[in-house]
């Protein structure tokens, strides 16, 4: 079975910046969107600016009971999960020795326990219906080791490549991709309010295409790796950077 159009997709992390642009672009490809964020406001906006297309959910990623609890509530009502787009996560600038414990768990259990929650319920409506895609929002921290993010971030965005990658094998053959985005620096508030004006300067001075991505950019590449036309890929961690890392 292969799917075109009005799947029912998750797109985590919604009220963002590039979930705002990621939910937008998902409807413009036919589909209809659980909206999931922490406030109800930015998603009640969002569902009101396409009427019938989107469906807010406020909901705790990093708690696995909420989640269960609210995922047959939502595929009763509005069938099964065949897109999944783990896009929320939170950013930490510190590195190791300025980590605490509690904000070491926080991290990982939003950027790396979430999609691994969400991705383990989203894997059984996807293989009952024999066809689904998982897109992963990774970075590009996952491969420097974290220029300006801290270790915290940089570990999680790791777990979660690795996690890409073995979702990615143990589904391959039952009509499900996963594959991982990994930014580089893209105008969401991670850029303009928790650099510094000379830490922006200096990663902009660090960008060979001399620009920082725009949000829209990782929406259409996610439009493509969740369509069918992406159906021999995955496994895959997809680099948008600018050219700050080529390989």
């Amino acid at each position: 079975m292969s799917k075109t159009s009005d799947c029912l997709a998750i797109v985590t992390g919604a009220a963002g910046t590039m979930g705002l642009a990621i939910t937008r672009q998902l409807v413009a490809d036919g589909h209809r969107v659980v909206a999931l964020d922490l406030t109800m406001e930015p998603l009640q906006a969002l569902a009101d600016e396409m009427p019938g297309r989107v469906i807010p959910l406020v909901l705790d990623i990093s708690d696995p009971a909420a989640i269960e609890g609210e995922w047959k509530k939502l595929t009763d009502a509005h069938g099964p999960v065949q897109i999944l787009i783990n896009n929320a996560g939170i950013l930490s600038n510190n590195k190791a020795e300025q980590t605490t414990p509690d904000e070491w768990r926080k991290i990982i259990e939003v950027n790396l326990g979430g999609p691994f929650y969400l991705a383990r319920l989203a894997l059984r409506d996807m293989r009952e219906a024999g066809w689904g895609r998982i897109v992963n929002i990774c970075s590009l921290s996952m491969k420097t080791g974290g220029l300006t993010a801290g270790t915290a971030y940089a570990a999680s965005k790791g777990g979660l490549g690795a996690l890409t990658f073995s979702l990615a094998r143990e589904s391959a053959s039952q009509g499900i991709t996963v594959n991982g985005i990994a930014p580089g620096y893209v105008m969401t508030p991670m850029v303009t309010k928790q650099l510094t004006d000379e830490q922006r300067a200096a990663q902009l001075s660090g960008i060979p295409i001399g620009r920082f991505t725009d949000a829209e950019e990782i929406a259409h590449c996610v439009s493509y790796l969740a369509s069918v036309n992406a159906g021999s890929i995955t496994g895959e961690i997809l680099d948008i950077n600018g050219g700050i890392l080529m390989d």
